[in-house]
């Protein structure tokens, strides 16, 4: 196969021969040796194409100057609400109870004005709501863009595009995009993250690489106090070397006629990459290093707060040890707490005192470190909620036709707000921003150019974006 950048088109591999056929079906000891091992690899990973490349994860240069290293991705599972957080709508206050005049899903809705106020912030004014105070003194780093758009007003189908441009089929997740486009900057670390301590809706989907060569997955964290199993070496390690040195002189052997298994190749290089990894994260994941400061800094000391603020820190730890990317998830409580059908204000209460201190904690530590000039966060769920109350529920509903999100640091204006939706909050009305242009801006501010970052699959070049998108340059810095 020839060799090709992994930043440009890749070519699918030859048809499956009779021969080829024959030397899987006699695969004989080495098959049996990784079967296990093969068999807990995630759902995603099925399909994925071998790579070129002798070290896939090896930092590779961008398509032009990126304003961006890494990105910090903060999820809030099941949809915050734009006109509860950061897109202030005086109008709604005034009609609350009244009739709404947007008909929803063919139903009529009384209008349901925000329990919590609004407040100026910063030199730029920007508004946010009472429930995220501490967030609110990082306004001057913030872009709110709010006039989101998305395709899908259901969580699994919401939840994918957001992450993978695509609310149907599996596709490759925006982490997996972005370790392929560029790799990682320490191969003794995974290169793309995601941390959740509770179940996440889709799963691996969310994270996975789909039919990118596995080795761009995300490495998925569940438990916090034990966030990697298993690392800790034998006594010798010049034992284990050898081991491993002879385990993979077997395995390139098993290798030699299975060229298309990118499966089989992403397992093999794991052996390696765990093997490094001994040294570097037990020191990357632990937070004993770290000082009662930084530990109040990110609510540590504080129960409701705690494990959102250990997932906020160790995204900090990691990003600045050179892993790409990092996924958070807000699932402490279910697996989409922000879905508000009932119990608004004590819902969203509740989620923002859980993640507002850790989300300011982050900022402010990535700010003094210098880190912030080229890291990337976004914070923001699937879709919205509904302006208008529903039923009879002090609840609103799911909202795909205008909500907030915002973006810090990484090339971003800060003190900005984009876009704008009508008095209401029901449509974005003014430059509306969808889901595939946010992820081409993204790339771009790493350095890629979501039409030239592909995969060929299936006899088509894929990209994130598929056939849409378009970069919003007026958030650029």
């Amino acid at each position: 196969m020839p060799k090709t950048l992994p930043t440009t088109t890749r070519q699918s591999s030859d048809p499956l021969t009779r021969r080829d056929l024959l030397c899987r079906s006699g695969g004989g000891f080495g098959a049996l040796a990784l079967s296990a091992l093969l068999g807990h690899e995630s759902i995603s990973a099925s399909d994925s194409k071998p790579t070129a490349a002798s070290d896939p994860l090896a930092a590779k240069p961008p398509h032009f100057a990126a304003r961006a290293k890494r990105v910090i991705f903060l999820f809030m599972p099941g949809g915050p609400s734009q006109v509860d957080t950061f897109d202030p709508k005086p109008r709604l206050t005034l009609d609350d109870g009244k009739p709404s005049p947007k008909l929803y899903l063919g139903q009529q809705r009384n209008l349901l004005a925000s329990p919590w106020k609004f407040q100026k912030y910063g030199q730029s004014g920007l508004d946010v709501s009472e429930l995220f105070p501490k967030t609110a003194e990082c306004a001057d780093d913030l872009c709110v863009i709010r006039s989101m758009v998305t395709d899908d007003p259901n969580h699994p189908g919401g939840c994918l595009l957001m992450h993978t441009g695509e609310r149907v089929s599996s596709r490759p997740s925006l982490g997996a995009w972005v370790t392929y486009g560029l790799g990682t900057e320490n191969r003794n670390l995974p290169g793309f993250v995601a941390i959740g301590p509770g179940p996440i809706i889709e799963g691996a989907r969310q994270y996975g690489s789909s039919f990118l060569p596995a080795e761009y997955q995300g490495t998925f964290v569940a438990n916090l106090d034990q966030p990697l199993k298993n690392l800790t070496g034998p006594s010798s390690k010049e034992q284990q070397r050898r081991e491993l040195d002879t385990l993979a002189r077997l395995n390139a052997l098993h290798r030699s006629d299975r060229t298309d298994d990118g499966r089989l190749s992403a397992r093999i290089d794991s052996f390696e990459l765990a093997y490094r990894m001994q040294t570097a994260a037990p020191d990357a994941f632990s937070l004993a290093g770290e000082t009662p400061e930084t530990g109040r800094l990110y609510g540590l000391d504080e129960p409701k707060t705690a494990t959102f603020g250990k997932q906020c820190l160790l995204a900090r730890r990691l990003v600045e040890r050179g892993v790409r990317f990092v996924q958070l998830y807000h699932t402490t409580g279910g697996f989409q707490p922000w879905d508000q059908h009932s119990d608004l204000k004590g819902g969203h209460e509740k989620n923002a005192l859980a993640t507002d201190l850790p989300i300011a904690g982050l900022l402010k530590d990535l700010k003094q470190r210098g880190l912030l000039k080229d890291t990337l966060v976004i914070w923001g769920g699937e879709f919205g909620r509904t302006p208008a109350r529903e039923g009879t529920a002090n609840g609103r509903d799911h909202h795909p036709f205008g909500f907030t999100m915002w973006l810090a640091g990484g090339g971003i204006k800060g003190g900005l707000t984009y876009g704008a939706t009508d008095e209401f909050g029901w449509d974005a009305v003014d430059k509306p921003v969808h889901v595939h242009d946010l992820h081409a801006t993204i790339l771009h501010l790493l350095g890629l150019d979501h039409e030239r970052l592909t995969y060929r699959y299936a006899g088509r070049d894929f990209r994130l974006t598929d056939v849409h998108g378009n970069v919003v340059d007026s958030i650029l810095a």
